[in-house]
C-alpha cells in the first residue's frame, strides 16, 4: 500500500509523513500522472464545453499529482540527501512532459478558446471570471498557439530547464553546507556562553 495514494486519515488531512518512504514517490507520481491523463480526456471529449465542464474541471484535475508532487519538492527543499536528489532529477521532467501536454493540447486548448471567446456572454461572478482569465492565459503563455515545431522546441527548453532548475538547487546546497565562518579574534564572540566557544574552538 502507498500511503501518498490513499486518503490522509490525519488531522487536517496532513501527510502522514511517518508513512510515507523514499520509494513511495515515484511510483505515486506515475499513478497520480495516469489518473490526471484521463481527467484531461474526460474534459477533451466534452461535447459541449462549458465554463464547469471545461475551466472548472482543468482548475480540478490533476489534485492528487500536485499533492503529491508538493510534498516531494518540499522534502527536496527541505530535508534532502542523495537519494531524494537523484529521484528528483528524475520525476521533474516527467511532471514537466505533463504539464506540457495539457498547455500544448491544441483539442483541449480549443475547448478552453471557445469557452474564453463567450465570456462577455457568461454569467459568471468575479472568482470565476478571474479563473477563466488565468486559465486562457496560461495556455497562450506556454505556447499554446505555437506551430508543431515550435511547440516541440519549446518541450525541449522546458525540460532543460527543469533539470538546470534542480541542478542549480544541489549547487546552492552543497556550497551551503560546506561554508565555514573562521573567528581569529575572541573579542567578536563577546555574549557567547564560554563552554560553546571552547567547543568551537576545539572543533
Amino acid at each position: 500500500m502507498n500511503p501518498l495514494l490513499e486518503k490522509f486519515d490525519t488531522p487536517f488531512e496532513t501527510p502522514p509523513f511517518e508513512k510515507i518512504k523514499t520509494a513511495h514517490f515515484l511510483p505515486a507520481v506515475e499513478a497520480a500522472i495516469q489518473e490526471a491523463k484521463r481527467e484531461i480526456e474526460d474534459i477533451k471529449n466534452t461535447p459541449d464545453p462549458d465554463f464547469h465542464q471545461i475551466i472548472e474541471a482543468l482548475d480540478l484535475a490533476g489534485s492528487r499529482l500536485n499533492t503529491v508532487s508538493a510534498i516531494f519538492f518540499n522534502l527536496n527543499a527541505a530535508d534532502t540527501n542523495p537519494e531524494i536528489q537523484k529521484l528528483a532529477r528524475e520525476i521533474s521532467p516527467m511532471i514537466t512532459r505533463h504539464s506540457n501536454d495539457i498547455l500544448l493540447d491544441a483539442l483541449l486548448f480549443q475547448k478552453v478558446k471557445s469557452v474564453y471567446d463567450q465570456k462577455e456572454h457568461l454569467d459568471l461572478d468575479e472568482e470565476q471570471q478571474t479563473l477563466l482569465e488565468k486559465t486562457y492565459r496560461s495556455f497562450v503563455r506556454n505556447g499554446a498557439n505555437l506551430d508543431e515545431e515550435d511547440k516541440a522546441r519549446l518541450r525541449a527548453i522546458d525540460e532543460e530547464l527543469s533539470q538546470m532548475g534542480l541542478k542549480f538547487g544541489e549547487n546552492v546546497l552543497e556550497e551551503t553546507n560546506k561554508y565555514e565562518l573562521l573567528v581569529d579574534d575572541k573579542d567578536d564572540l563577546k555574549g557567547l556562553p564560554e563552554d560553546l566557544v571552547e567547543s568551537a574552538a576545539q572543533e
